[in-house]
C-alpha cells in the first residue's frame, strides 16, 4: 500500500513543497525514513508510533518506508509528524482522497496524539498557497499566524484524532479567520518627549527615519545616545501589511512569535551585545539560520558601544547594509535571508569617553585613541549616512528644559515624507526609501542648482569626503527636501546634509 501526503519544508525563509510517500509492505516489522532527513525527522517514527496507538488506532506491524521527496533537499524540524501519521493510517481509514490531495498538512505530534505548534508555519502556508493547495491543516496553536495568509483555507487541529475524523468526512471544522487587530499598535514604553534637550539629534533622527538612513552617534557617556536610540523605532512609519508578513516569516522560522501573535505588529528593534559573533549577527549554523540583521528586517539594528564589537564582526555588516540581504553559502546549498534594516550605532569619542568633554579630562593617549577609532574602517563609515556628535546635556536643560515633541507628532511628518517616496519609487520594485536610491535615481531625483553644486563642492573638499559619501549627502538632502515638502533640493538642504558628516572631518 502506497500513500502520498503533501507537506511543506523550509528553505531559508521560504517554503518548499514536499511529498511524503508512505509504503507499507509485507516483511519483518521495520520503520525507515529516507530523503535526507535530519535528526528530528528521523526521530518522528517513535512519536508517530506512540501517537497512533495512544489515539486508539492500529499501528501496522509491517515494513514501513517513508520517503520525503524531493530526496536531494535536506528536511529538518518536527512538522512532518502529522503527514507521516496520516500516510500510515491512510490504508486503514476511508479518507476523502480528493480532499486529502487538495491540502497540505504540518504539525508535531506528542506521544498522546496531541498536536503541538511548529516553527515557520507562515512561510509554509504561503508556499502551500503558491503550490495551488486549497487548504492546509495546522496545529491549533499556529492557527492565528497561519490565517494571516489570504487565498487558502486554514484549519486548526488539536489532535491526530481530529485530523483523521476531518479527512474521513466525519467531522466539520471551522475555517480560521484572520485577526488583524495586532497590526499597527503603538510602540509602548518609550517616547521622544522623555528626552530633554538634544534637539539637533532629534532632528537628525527624524531625517534618518524619513529617508531610511543609517546613523552613528558619537558622544561622551551619559549624553543620551542609548536613550535616543531606544526611541528611534517610535517615530518610524507603521509597518505595511506586506512588510509585516516579510518580518513575521523570519520570526516564525526562529520560533519568536508569541502564541497569541498573528503578525509582528511593530517594527523590530534589535540590540545585540558587543560580544556577538559574526554568525550571530549575520546568520549561519547548519542548516543556516537568520541572524540579528535579518531579525531587524524592516526595523532597527542598534549597536551600542560600536567600536567594542570585534572588527571582523563589524566588517561583515558591509554587504547587507549595501544590498539589503544576506547570502549564506554552504557546501550543500546557498540561502538568502532578507536584511533591509536601519542601523543606529553609538560610540564614545575615545576609550575613556571624555575626549572633548569640558567637564571631564580625557586620560587616553593619542595611540589609544587612534587604535580605538581604527576599529571602524573607512568603507564601513562610508555606508553610514548620518554621523552626529552628541554633546552632554547642560544642567539647566535637564531640570528646566521644556518638554519636546512627542513621538506621534514626529512620526506624522516622517509618514508624509515616506508617502512622497512611495509615490516617487512606485515603479521601482526594490526601492522603498531615499537611502536605497541607485546612481541613476540620484541623477533623476537629486538635481542641484549652481549654488547647491558650489556648496557641495566646498564641503567635499573641506571634509575630505569619498565618492560614496557624496552620494550619501545627496540622498540625505533629498530627504530633508521631502520633509520640507519641496521638489527642488536647495542650498539649505545641502548645508544641513553636510552637517551630518562630522566624523568624516580630518583634524
Amino acid at each position: 500500500m502506497l500513500a502520498k501526503i503533501h507537506t511543506i519544508a523550509l528553505s531559508g525563509v521560504d517554503g518548499l513543497a514536499v511529498e511524503v510517500e508512505v509504503d507499507i509492505a509485507n516483511g519483518l516489522p521495520a520503520f525507515s525514513t529516507v530523503g535526507l532527513a535530519e535528526g528530528a525527522v528521523r526521530e518522528s517514527k517513535d512519536r508517530v508510533k506512540a501517537a497512533i496507538k495512544n489515539s486508539g488506532y492500529d499501528f501496522p506491524n509491517r515494513r514501513i518506508t517513508v520517503n520525503l521527496a524531493p530526496a536531494d533537499v535536506k528536511k529538518a524540524g518536527t512538522s512532518y509528524d502529522l503527514p507521516i501519521a496520516i500516510g500510515i493510517l491512510a490504508g486503514g481509514e476511508s479518507f476523502n482522497q480528493d480532499k486529502l490531495n487538495s491540502m497540505a498538512l504540518a504539525g508535531e505530534l506528542s506521544l498522546d496524539g496531541k498536536l503541538r505548534a511548529v516553527q515557520g508555519i507562515l512561510p509554509m502556508v504561503m508556499a502551500a498557497r503558491h503550490q495551488g493547495k486549497q487548504a492546509i491543516l495546522v496545529p491549533q496553536a499556529n492557527c492565528r499566524e497561519a490565517a494571516m495568509v489570504a487565498g487558502i483555507d486554514v484549519y486548526g487541529l488539536s489532535s491526530l484524532d481530529q485530523a483523521v475524523e476531518f479527512l474521513a468526512d466525519r467531522l466539520k471544522l471551522p475555517i480560521a479567520v484572520a485577526d488583524h487587530s495586532l497590526v499597527n499598535v503603538e510602540q509602548a514604553g518609550f517616547d521622544f518627549s522623555d528626552v530633554k534637550g538634544q534637539e539637533h539629534v532629534k532632528r537628525a533622527m527624524e531625517v534618518a527615519a524619513a529617508g531610511g538612513h543609517n546613523i552613528l552617534m558619537n558622544g561622551s557617556p551619559g549624553s543620551g545616545k542609548t536613550m535616543l536610540a531606544k526611541r528611534f523605532a517610535t517615530i518610524l512609519p507603521d509597518l505595511t501589511f506586506e512588510e509585516a508578513l516579510e518580518t513575521t516569516k523570519i520570526y516564525s522560522i526562529m520560533g519568536l512569535l508569541a502564541p497569541e501573535q498573528g503578525l509582528v505588529s511593530r517594527r523590530p528593534f534589535r540590540a545585540p551585545h558587543h560580544t556577538i559573533s559574526d554568525a550571530g549577527l549575520i546568520g549561519g549554523s547548519n542548516p543556516p539560520r537568520p541572524g540579528e540583521v535579518s531579525l531587524a528586517h524592516n526595523g532597527v539594528l542598534f549597536l551600542d558601544e560600536f567600536p567594542e564589537y570585534k572588527k571582523h564582526v563589524l566588517e561583515v555588516l558591509r554587504q547587507p547594509m549595501e544590498d539589503g540581504a544576506v547570502t549564506i553559502s554552504r557546501a550543500s546549498s546557498s540561502l538568502e535571508f532578507p536584511a533591509r534594516f536601519m542601523l543606529v550605532a553609538a560610540m564614545n569619542p575615545c576609550p575613556c569617553g571624555h575626549l572633548g568633554d569640558h567637564l571631564h579630562g580625557c586620560t587616553c593617549t593619542p595611540t589609544q585613541i587612534k587604535r580605538y577609532k581604527d576599529k571602524l574602517s573607512g568603507p564601513l563609515l562610508d555606508r553610514i549616512d548620518i554621523h552626529l556628535e552628541v554633546p552632554a546635556v547642560p544642567f539647566k536643560e535637564m531640570t528646566h528644559g521644556a518638554q519636546g515633541e512627542d513621538s506621534a507628532t514626529i512620526r506624522k511628518r516622517v509618514a508624509v515624507a515616506r508617502d512622497l517616496q512611495t509615490t516617487r519609487f512606485k515603479k521601482h520594485k526594490s526601492t522603498y526609501a531615499n537611502s536605497q536610491m541607485s546612481s541613476r535615481d540620484l541623477k533623476k531625483y537629486c538635481v542641484l542648482d549652481q549654488a547647491g553644486l558650489s556648496l557641495l563642492e566646498q564641503g567635499m573638499e573641506r571634509l575630505h569626503l569619498s565618492a560614496r559619501a557624496y552620494n550619501r549627502i545627496l540622498k540625505i538632502a533629498r530627504t530633508i527636501a521631502d520633509l520640507a515638502d519641496q521638489q527642488q533640493i536647495k542650498p539649505g538642504h545641502i548645508a544641513e546634509a553636510l552637517q551630518y558628516r562630522r566624523i568624516d572631518r580630518r583634524t
